[in-house]
């Protein structure tokens, strides 16, 4: 589903990332896990095209999508959820996720709010409500939710669990695993390794814009000395 190899990225003359190389597989969630500051979130915006890669390849369902614009990308069935979440405040649940409509290819089930509201029945309780007076974990739904309209076929999540009470954490990886099986692919950067463990078949580690490790997660549990070289703070 997703190839990356050999990607590099920066911001001015500061070099983020130095060949990053990670695959994401059908109906597969794949964590990239790392501290604050390791290129988590750069790795994700350079595969969506917000920022240009310098040096690498990125295939995404067999087309190569480095140094194309996130629309293009968009199109071609890659979603994108920010960290920051840019919902759109002051316009209500329904009108966000109608900003995010796209017509499903041919032969895919295509993402309605009302299959939306029942994967996350908070959101279709406050249809009406405008996305400024949502807490921070309505706002983490609304805005999958909103990707989910585009019809992707992979996700980036970027930190989804950040700043969320300890029950919408838990809520947000139900979400998940139904999504996978649903079919999606999915990959995450994520520092909660908790969260991480409870959703994903797969963990790639990266510090310093490179990656280090990467395994099954049950290997990665298994592995006190990774965890502690690498995750802890």
């Amino acid at each position: 589903m997703l190839e990356v190899s050999g990607l590099a990225a920066q911001y001015g003359r500061a070099q983020i990332l130095a060949e990053v190389g990670l695959t994401v597989a059908a109906g597969e969630v794949v964590v990239l896990l790392g501290r604050n500051g390791a290129g988590k979130s750069t790795t994700l915006k350079a595969i969506m095209g917000l920022v240009p890669p310098s040096a690498g390849r990125i295939r995404f369902r067999g087309q190569e999508i480095a140094g194309r614009p996130p629309f293009e990308i968009a199109r071609l069935g890659l979603g994108y959820v920010p960290e920051e979440r840019r919902i759109f405040s002051e316009l209500t649940v329904m009108e966000n996720l109608e900003v995010g409509r796209r017509p499903a290819p041919p032969g895919q089930q295509a993402w309605t709010p009302e299959r939306l509201f029942a994967l996350f029945p908070s959101l279709g309780a406050m249809r009406h409500r405008p996305g400024g007076r949502m807490s921070g974990g309505e706002q983490q739904m609304l805005t999958i939710a909103r990707t989910l309209m585009g019809q992707p076929r992979l996700v980036l999540l970027d930190e989804p669990s950040e700043g969320l009470a300890p029950v919408v954490v838990e809520r947000m990886a139900e979400a998940i695993l139904a999504l996978k099986a649903e079919g999606l692919s999915i990959l995450l950067s994520e520092q909660n390794l908790h969260f991480a463990r409870a959703v994903s078949d797969r963990a790639t580690i990266i510090e310093k814009g490179r990656i280090r490790w990467e395994g099954g997660m049950a290997a990665l549990m298994a592995d006190a000395g990774i965890r502690e070289q690498y995750l802890s703070v």
